[in-house]
């Protein structure tokens, strides 16, 4: 039997994938109050995981996929399982890698963009949105002591942003490369980062195509920054040997001690051998908020590009980096294409054009929303708050005892314990399987310490009293 004229043949969508609005409301109202009780249930938890994987597996396996089953009792299991199951970022005692608790108006920022969905891809079928990543990239560049008309974008972390300062600096060394790679170099392409370096550098090159050995780990100076001898040094040799330097890096931050390399003796080095300078400034480029302290990264505003993630010390949710290009020139050479079906209002502006990615998601609105809601005064004093606490845990542990062995001049401790207390991977062990803080296993200089990185902007005085007495409970 035909439809009646005006019906349509075609079957309503699926309830349960596209609700109507007043189920969609009463939905997003549970979840909202059900988040707003995990959070303060995480906050008084453990803040490792408590799960046990082996029941969770079994109930893995009774998800067939063959029924559906509610929303609501799905949000709940949900919930029940990311609270058991994750070591909490969000914890107050989280003195953890570099990924704090996020702000809210970050938070805010990726409900909005999961309702509107845009794909960020170009400038035609996203205006706005790319204009206001751009506008925020600017200001950041601005901040960061870059020249008038820098440009850069966001990325998915710090090891995207790394790689596209990584090509763009091959595309420069080498007008074939675009072409044909590695090949048009007449020795082996080599780059230069601090032994103490992120080690997604090592991946970049073999991402890259030019192999991890092209990652030159060059000496410290026995305190944790590059060496601008040893430096000087692996260049020359490597010359010598017939390779083709093209890259210098320069950490603002390092991963297991938060130290500085020499900023301003890496941009001589770089200028002097014509090589493509890039700071990874992933955690430490934040102070860039701080009037007071913006001077510790002097040497940055004469970088060609650098690397500042905003899901670090700007706290914004995950997957939120950004890469800063002095000449945004740069960018378009290195990942121009030529796409019939891609709409586009400013080209020099289209992610796809410019970056790595295609698909993309809106990332921007997490900072913008932040920087907006707070200013850059307001990230200022997070990141003086996080330094003042750094410098108290410091000073108690070494009035118990301990040593401090490295000299960040960011929100970062190594330190090692007493004898009285064992080594210190025993005393990292002892505070996770307490739960009461988290708190990592490190290497520095060749030596194992405890790294503890303030990160969560709402951690008390309780908190870091209850880190300090758990540190030093025996064993």
């Amino acid at each position: 039997m035909s439809a009646a004229r005006g019906d349509s043949p075609i079957a309503p969508p699926a309830a349960a994938l596209f609700p109507e609005r007043a189920e969609r409301r009463r939905i997003e109202d549970y979840l909202t109050r059900a988040l707003a009780l995990a959070d303060e249930r995480v906050g008084a938890g453990a803040a490792t995981p408590t799960i046990d994987m082996q029941a969770f597996r079994r109930e893995l396996e009774s998800f067939d996929f063959s029924s559906p089953r509610p929303l609501t009792e799905l949000l709940d299991w949900s919930i029940a399982a990311l609270e058991r199951g994750l070591t909490h970022l969000t914890h107050p005692r989280h003195f953890g890698l570099f990924n704090p608790a996020p702000t809210f108006p970050s938070q805010c920022a990726d409900r909005l963009v999961a309702a509107f969905n845009p794909q960020v891809a170009s400038s035609g079928t996203s205006p706005a949105a790319v204009a206001l990543e751009a506008h925020v990239i600017r200001r950041v560049a601005e901040r960061a002591g870059f020249p008038a008309g820098a440009g850069g974008h966001f990325t998915s972390g710090g090891s995207e942003a790394n790689y596209t300062a990584l090509l763009c600096a091959l595309t420069r060394a080498h007008p074939g490369f675009t072409a044909d790679g590695a090949r048009a170099f007449p020795g082996a392409p080599v780059f230069y980062v601090s032994k103490e370096c992120h080690r997604s550098w090592v991946k970049i090159g073999h991402q890259a195509g030019i192999g991890r050995a092209a990652a030159r780990l060059v000496n410290t100076d026995g305190r944790g920054r590059l060496s601008p001898a040893s430096l000087e040094r692996a260049i020359a040799e490597d010359r010598a040997r017939g390779c083709v330097p093209f890259l210098l890096v320069a950490s603002a931050g390092t991963t297991n001690a938060g130290m500085l390399d020499p900023l301003a003796a890496c941009a001589e080095l770089a200028a002097r051998h014509q090589l493509w300078y890039h700071v990874d400034a992933a955690w430490g480029g934040a102070l860039i908020a701080c009037e007071r302290l913006r001077g510790v990264l002097a040497g940055l505003e004469r970088a060609d590009s650098a690397t500042i993630d905003a899901h670090k010390w700007f706290a914004t949710t995950m997957g939120c980096g950004m890469v800063l290009i002095r000449d945004p020139a740069a960018l378009g050479a290195t990942f121009q294409v030529s796409a019939s079906y891609m709409q586009s209002h400013e080209r020099s502006l289209d992610p796809y054009m410019n970056t790595v990615q295609w698909s993309r998601r809106f990332l921007g609105l997490r900072l913008f929303l932040s920087l907006a809601a707070a200013g850059w005064a307001g990230h200022a004093a997070h990141i003086e708050r996080a330094l003042a606490q750094t410098a108290w845990i410091g000073s108690e542990l070494e009035r118990r005892g301990w040593t401090i062995v490295n000299d960040s001049p960011f929100a970062l401790l190594n330190v090692v314990p007493p004898a009285r207390l064992g080594d210190a991977r025993s005393v990292v062990e002892r505070v996770i399987a307490s739960g009461k803080a988290w708190v990592a296993l490190a290497r520095f200089e060749e030596r194992e310490v405890i790294r503890i990185c303030v990160t969560h902007g709402e951690t008390s005085a309780t908190d870091l009293a209850i880190l300090v007495e758990t540190l030093n409970a025996g064993a």
